[in-house]
């Protein structure tokens, strides 16, 4: 009978062990983000803050171009959490059937004129950006912030043409730290990114708004860690910390 007793408590503990759900389970939680370049920063914030609060949780963080990102997704790539620029790329994916219920817009953005410090070229609006001499780096039109520069120009009848198309808004933004361009158009959020250039505004990009939305992948691998970042990003917290970078909060 002790012996029965002995085996019965081993297979006990042994099925225990086995279920899911328990701690260790929770020690390789990995929630996989594809962002737009222009949340790098805020977006590095708000994960490291959802790490605190959940030891043992991971969040792998991808930023590019969200046409780019988006197409990587419709393809196969693994991930959890779309955030993507503007409605287009993410209407990409979710046309193609890999949103889990409906994208909600958690940020906004708008336009700004990237200089060097000191503004040497004296850009001090769009129809400057068309004077002899100037460089100007442009975001290519099928990433959101080529098609809200493209908007804004179209507004101001501007027609200018760039020395550059770049993939996403930092690549547009290097171009100004690294001397390479007079101007790039970025987002606002963007220039509060270095201090080594300036924002110009100017009043169409009140017309270019973006608009910032967010929803958790059908197919993601981790789908209840997907939620609870989502869930962080909307928080007070999060619209704490995307106010701070200089986004506007629906």
């Amino acid at each position: 009978m002790r012996m029965r007793g002995m085996l019965a408590g081993l297979v006990a503990v042994t099925l225990l062990a086995g279920c899911g759900g328990g701690p260790a389970d929770d020690a390789d939680d990995t929630v996989t983000v594809f962002a737009a370049a222009s949340l790098t920063d805020v977006f590095t914030t708000l994960a490291e803050e959802f790490e605190r609060d959940r030891p043992g949780t991971t969040v792998r963080l991808t930023f590019a171009g969200s046409s780019a990102l988006a197409n990587q997704i419709v393809q196969g790539a693994p991930a959890d959490v779309f955030a993507s620029a503007a409605p287009a790329p993410m209407r990409t994916v979710t046309d193609a059937g890999h949103g889990d219920g409906e994208p909600v817009v958690f940020a906004r953005n708008q336009l700004v004129i990237a200089v060097p410090k000191g503004n040497p070229a004296g850009v001090a609006g769009l129809a400057d950006l068309v004077k002899p001499g100037v460089k100007v780096a442009l975001c290519a039109e099928q990433v959101p912030c080529g098609a809200a520069a493209r908007t804004a120009l179209d507004a101001a009848g501007v027609p200018l043409t760039p020395v550059t198309l770049e993939q996403d808004v930092r690549g547009a933004l290097s171009k100004v730290t690294l001397g390479e361009v007079d101007a790039a158009l970025v987002y606002r959020t963007d220039v509060g990114s270095t201090d080594t250039v300036q924002g110009v505004e100017f009043p169409e990009s009140a017309g270019a708004v973006n608009d910032y939305p967010v929803v958790v992948l059908a197919d993601a691998p981790n789908p209840s860690g997907a939620r609870a970042f989502v869930e962080h990003v909307r928080s007070a917290r999060g619209r704490a910390a995307l106010t701070a970078a200089g986004f506007q909060v629906p």
